[in-house]
């Protein structure tokens, strides 16, 4: 599996210590230093099911400056991926990918229905 957070992230270390009290193996990557390529981007997405207005960090301050709860309705997919692509603190986190499953943020329920 591959764990994407940001390491200051609290949500993402309670996730992190979550997946380290199971035992299960992940690889670690941290999304500001490494941020996700759109192709990564739209393979998640395929993967969740979500909306992809789950996988921005809504409550994120480059969200905020950017104004994007205004602007995303009028956005296509392709331009949604691009932004999403270009800085990893838009993007929600913790990510959590398996080979078939993807999720996004961390609600405990949801990941130990799936893990």
């Amino acid at each position: 599996m591959l764990f994407i957070c940001y390491l200051k992230c609290t949500t993402c270390q309670k996730a992190r210590a979550f997946l380290d009290a199971r035992g299960l193996k992940y690889d670690l990557r941290d999304i500001k230093s490494d941020n996700p390529t759109e192709a990564e981007l739209r393979d998640w997405y395929k993967k969740s099911g979500l909306p992809l207005k789950r996988f921005f960090n809504t409550s994120g301050l480059q969200y905020k400056t950017l104004e994007l709860s205004k602007k995303l309705p009028s956005m296509t997919e392709d331009q949604q991926f691009a932004l999403l692509a270009s800085n990893g603190m838009l993007v929600k986190r913790p990510i959590l990918v398996g080979d078939d499953f993807v999720l996004v943020g961390f609600k405990e329920s949801e990941w130990q229905a799936k893990l």
